[in-house]
Parts: structure tokens; C-alpha cells; sequence
């Protein structure tokens, strides 16, 4: 287990959450909502928003996995850093979609305190979205 994951654990970043696997399904409907709505603002030519919504959409799919693991994080980096130590780390999700996850969190951050967008990242982010919210329903079916 990768050392940033037990430090996390160590300064509750992340805690243990047994409730979370009861909340898995609204967190994956969570990432479907958001996901739709970026793909209307994308339609719409509202990019910063569609990159926004895209990345709220991995935000969930994420944390659903997270939830699944029995965890809850305090932060978007921690949420970040379980993934990769849970899953990645362990040869359930591809570290491709983590890579996807980092850059989405990046253009996010970008588009809402920068104003820096385009349409390109809002595809780019949107395309992410849709593979990590099948990906993490694939996993979560299998487990």
C-alpha cells in the first residue's frame, strides 16, 4: 500500500466509513446526473461548466468506488490518493484512469478559480467521465 494512502489514514484524510457501501448507487447516479449535464452544457457551447460537471461526474464514480472500500475522504487530492492505493495499485482499474482523474481534477480547477477553459478540455473531461463511470460500474458489478 502506497505510503501518501497510510499517512492519509494516519492524519484521517481519509477515514474508515462502513456506511459507504450503502451509498455506492446514489453516488453512481450521482456521476450519471452530472454526467448528462455536462454533455448538455458541452451541446450548449458552455464549456466551463461542461468541464466542471464532467469532473463532479468523476468525482462520484471515484468516490463510489471509494465508499465501496470502506473509506470516506476529506479532500478531492485524498480522494485521489485512494483510488491509486485501492484500486490502481492493486490492478482493479486501469492507472490510465487515474492519470484521467488527475488531469480532470486539474481543468477543473482551472475553469471554476482561473477561468481557463476550452473546448477541447471540456471533450477531453467529458470523455474521461464517461470511461471512469463505466469502469467503476464494471468493477463495482463484478465485486
Amino acid at each position: 500500500m502506497k505510503r501518501e494512502f497510510k499517512t492519509a489514514l494516519e492524519k484521517r484524510r481519509l477515514i474508515k466509513f462502513p456506511e459507504g457501501a450503502g451509498l455506492v448507487s446514489r453516488e453512481l447516479g450521482a456521476a450519471k446526473e452530472d454526467l448528462d449535464e455536462a454533455r448538455d452544457r458541452l451541446a450548449k457551447g458552455r464549456f466551463k461548466y461542461a468541464t466542471i460537471t464532467a469532473y463532479y461526474s468523476m468525482f462520484h464514480s471515484a468516490r463510489a468506488l471509494l465508499y465501496h472500500a470502506g473509506y470516506r475522504e476529506k479532500s478531492h487530492h485524498y480522494l485521489l490518493v485512494a483510488i491509486e492505493a485501492l484500486y490502481v495499485d492493486e490492478k482493479r482499474l486501469l492507472p490510465e484512469l487515474a492519470r484521467d482523474l488527475r488531469n480532470a481534477m486539474i481543468l477543473r480547477e482551472e475553469a471554476d478559480y482561473h477561468g481557463e477553459f476550452s473546448e477541447s478540455g471540456a471533450r477531453s473531461v467529458l470523455n474521461s467521465a464517461e470511461r471512469f463511470l463505466d469502469a467503476a460500474k464494471h468493477l463495482l458489478a463484478r465485486i
